[in-house]
């Protein structure tokens, strides 16, 4: 009985082990992601232009300001000691650059630029939440073991989609 419990805590941490290789990697690509993203910004920047909602001024200087966010952001996730100001601001930045995400949705002018359809403009919008559920959990030093594998699920299906694009 009492081997069959030592086994189960080998699992447990072995398991537990697993998840923070994991993660790590899912933090070093996230970085990776969003510095290439953010100087996506600098060398494309008529791409990001177009899905600035119209209402919006200074369309340039904000696709510049959020590209340098981006990039900062990528290399604070990078590092240990800045990983959680890196993590919130990439919250903060995922929340301030959603309605680029609805007005892509909404008008005609910007999916033509990117070349998308509507529906394409549609399935795009909800990839937003887990980015944003991904850098909660890169935030952290200690969750839960089921937060974890939730996440590492999630993280699966959002590379995938990104890097389709």
């Amino acid at each position: 009985m009492l081997s069959l419990a030592f086994d189960l805590i080998k699992m447990v941490n072995a398991t537990k082990s697993l998840i923070s290789y994991f993660k790590y990697f899912t933090i070093y690509t996230m970085c990776l992601f969003y510095i290439v993203i953010g100087i996506k910004h600098f060398i494309e920047p008529d791409f990001f232009i177009a899905i600035v909602p119209e209402f919006f001024l200074f369309k340039k200087e904000l696709v510049y300001l959020s590209g340098f966010l981006e990039v900062i952001m990528g290399l604070f996730l990078f590092i240990k000691r800045t990983r959680k100001i890196g993590a919130w601001g990439i919250i903060i930045l995922l929340i301030g650059v959603f309605p680029a995400n609805i007005y892509l949705y909404l008008s005609e002018i910007p999916r033509e630029v990117l070349q998308i359809t509507k529906e394409q403009a549609l399935i795009r919008i909800p990839f937003q939440i887990p980015l944003i559920i991904l850098a909660y959990w890169h935030s952290k030093e200690m969750v839960s073991v089921r937060l974890s594998i939730f996440c590492s699920v999630l993280f699966i299906p959002t590379i995938i989609y990104f890097l389709s694009l």
